[in-house]
């Protein structure tokens, strides 16, 4: 039984909403894009909704558009995609690293006061695999210092943080829509916000720097190509439609792995609820013991598994970064442990009690004493 790590949940309705647009004669810039960044903004709970190329490019913007710069300071973690750092590369600002929660494997107010400096200008709050960040003391910390706040939301579409969505709280929130998101545009993102001054920005800046009131080859910023094209949108709209039965669904599959990975000590699974909030579940990643043994033997029977993720820190092109006055202790001890499991909302009951059954037998042959 061959089993991916993900897949996209495309349905015929979906086909059909692209092969719509296709029979049209606008491809960018209409009415699909319009439709899609009203409706995130309406599902979200905010005023304003760009759409984007990708959430990369979402939080390279988001950056800019709050005029973070060269010297400036971001703090964000070290254990989440290496897009979030790049993009305060891009700004040549200055990355500086904050240490998790071992449990929820999230920023905190406490983890980031431990590094803010005279020179920090922003934290950029990820809600890592969807679990929600505890976001309220974060915003305390940061409107006390002056500082702006970007939710990286791009893998917490869904995610509730007492009432409302992840996204909304910050000055910025930034969401991706990749292959192997709850929903996705194939490629693509979007930055949700109150303020429509840095919304304004942004869809400026996602456009060869035209502002709304600007002619068709007047530019009045540096911008690029970040447009999100009419069949990612039709796609992302057609998806959209049925979120709440897709994260339903992929809770039901965490909840089915922790069932049956609760016979196994070695194995500490994500936690399954959030206090005063909802899990989106994005991935399914588990710490363990003896990890690159288990996922050997999970790639020889055919299923997906990754080590999620590397902490950025440790890669070489942050090896200038290294040397920060301060330890990650949490990250460093979780990240050589974490293992995504095969998650996807098509995923059936069969193939989660398969991945168990392999990941239990090579659990079982590691404990054996020609094994140690």
């Amino acid at each position: 039984m061959n089993i991916p790590l993900s897949k996209p949940d495309i349905l015929e309705s979906d086909i059909e909403a692209v092969v719509a647009v296709l029979r049209t004669s606008q491809l960018s810039l209409g009415p699909e894009l319009t439709g899609f960044e009203n409706d995130m903004a309406g599902y979200i709970g905010v005023s304003h909704a760009i759409g984007l190329s990708s959430g990369t490019a979402g939080l390279a913007l988001a950056l800019e558009a709050l005029g973070i710069g060269e010297g400036d300071e971001v703090i964000l973690p070290t254990f989440t995609f290496i897009a979030a750092a790049n993009a305060v590369l891009h700004r040549r600002a200055i990355p500086v690293f904050a240490d998790v929660d071992p449990v929820t494997l999230n920023l905190t107010a406490d983890t980031i006061s431990r590094v803010i400096t005279s020179r920090t200008r922003a934290i950029l709050v990820v809600h890592t695999f969807g679990y929600p960040a505890d976001i309220f003391p974060i915003l305390e910390l940061a409107r006390g210092r002056g500082l702006r706040v970007v939710e990286d939301a791009c893998e917490a579409i869904g995610t509730d943080c007492g009432g409302r969505k992840a996204g909304s709280f910050g000055d910025l929130g930034v969401f991706s829509f990749y292959p192997n998101k709850p929903i996705t545009t194939g490629e693509g993102g979007i930055v949700v916000t109150a303020d429509a001054a840095l919304a304004h920005a942004i869809r400026a800046l996602r456009n060869q720097g035209r502002t709304e009131s600007d002619g068709w080859l007047e530019h009045s910023l540096l911008g690029a190509n970040h447009r999100l094209s009419e069949m990612n949108c039709a796609l992302g709209r057609s998806q959209l439609k049925r979120i709440h039965s897709i994260l339903s669904r992929r809770e039901a599959i965490a909840r089915r792995y922790c069932q049956l990975l609760r016979p196994y000590p070695a194995v500490t699974p994500p936690p399954v609820t959030a206090p005063d909030g909802r899990i989106s579940w994005f991935a399914f990643v588990v710490r363990i013991a003896g990890r690159d043994r288990v996922a050997s033997a999970l790639t020889k029977a055919g299923i997906g598994c990754r080590a999620y993720f590397p902490p950025i820190h440790l890669q070489p092109l942050y090896s200038a970064f290294r040397g920060a006055p301060h330890s990650l202790p949490v990250t460093e001890d979780v990240a050589f442990r974490t293992l995504a499991l095969p998650f996807f909302t098509a995923m059936r009951d069969d193939e989660i009690e398969h991945v168990c059954r392999v990941l239990g037998d090579a659990l079982d042959q590691g404990t054996r004493p020609d094994n140690t």
